[in-house]
């Protein structure tokens, strides 16, 4: 029988390799004209469709049972934090410097979710986060030196595009681990609830900007980010099963979820050859981003 640890580590790897393969996905959808408002909203709207499709069919009326104004406020405060700001940034992130450098910088969540643990959750630090920070830092160098990413060029200014997206998405997490341990509704409730509040946080934005001019984008665009939000659906779903077991802490999810850029890197390398550039920095860069996530939060 699989002990909680180790099904811990599977259900937090799969986000890794999913979240590793949609950056590819998602600049292949900005190339072909889209924008980071019209890409996040339609992988909200993907993926709440699924999760309340398949409340429908696994619960029925019986949805939602226990669920208390605590629980809505904590898992819509995530949503639109993590699902709505987040998921803005990542996009914008991928158009300015490329999918293989803002997946990396993204695995600088950890350094904050970490952090952001130990306040509000009273999670331990290991004597090794310095050390992770001091490697997680001179990753961050060496991708800025590395001349890759996005062929069109950019500038160090446009890292931090991704380094906001880490820090919105490991509040997010913090705020789904501690709903998650005060809840007894399942990772499929509320991460509806999670995506739903990010969808309603999109569409407002939207609507205050004017309405339906920021999605008169490219059809192919939209093919492309349909399918990054078929992938987030699983891997977000994937997260929030994990945040929810006993060994689900963040110190243990998030440096696991953080691999994803290793993903992209080989990802891209393969599937993006006409966009993206993917050097011995970006590779080594990668590589010490993790590393350090991972130290961090040993």
């Amino acid at each position: 029988m699989t002990s909680p640890a180790l099904e811990v580590v599977a259900l937090a790897m799969l986000p890794a390799v999913l979240w590793g393969l949609s950056p590819i996905f998602e600049k292949r959808g900005m190339a072909a004209g889209g924008g980071a408002v019209q890409a996040s909203l339609v992988v909200v709207i993907v993926d709440s469709t699924c999760y309340w499709l398949a409340i429908a069919a696994l619960y029925g009326q019986s949805a939602f049972a226990g669920l208390t104004p605590e629980t809505l406020a904590v898992f819509a405060f995530a949503g639109v934090v993590g699902t709505a700001l987040g998921r803005i940034t990542i996009f914008v992130g991928v158009d300015r410097v490329g999918a293989s450098i803002n997946s990396t910088i993204l695995s600088t969540r950890p350094l904050f979710a970490t952090l952001i643990a130990l306040v509000a959750l009273g999670e331990p630090l290991g004597p090794v986060t310095g050390v992770g920070i001091v490697v997680l830092v001179a990753g961050l160098a060496l991708l800025t030196a590395s001349k890759g990413g996005d062929l069109a060029g950019w500038s160090p200014r446009d890292l931090l595009w991704p380094i906001a997206a880490a820090a919105t998405f490991a509040v997010a997490n913090v705020s789904r681990r501690y709903g998650m341990l005060e809840t007894p509704l399942s990772a499929l409730e509320t991460v509806a609830i999670n995506e739903t509040a990010g969808l309603v946080a999109l569409v407002a934005y939207v609507l205050a900007r004017g309405g339906a001019g920021s999605l008169a984008k490219p059809r192919a665009s939209y093919r492309y980010f349909v399918g990054s939000g078929l992938l987030t659906t699983v891997a977000m779903l994937s997260l929030m099963v994990a945040l929810g077991l006993e060994d689900g802490r963040i110190a243990v999810v998030d440096p696991l979820v953080a691999t994803a850029p290793l993903f992209t890197v080989v990802f891209a390398a393969v599937l993006l050859r006409d966009v993206e550039r993917v050097t011995r920095g970006v590779v080594g860069g990668a590589a010490l981003v993790v590393g350090g996530a991972a130290l961090i939060t040993l």
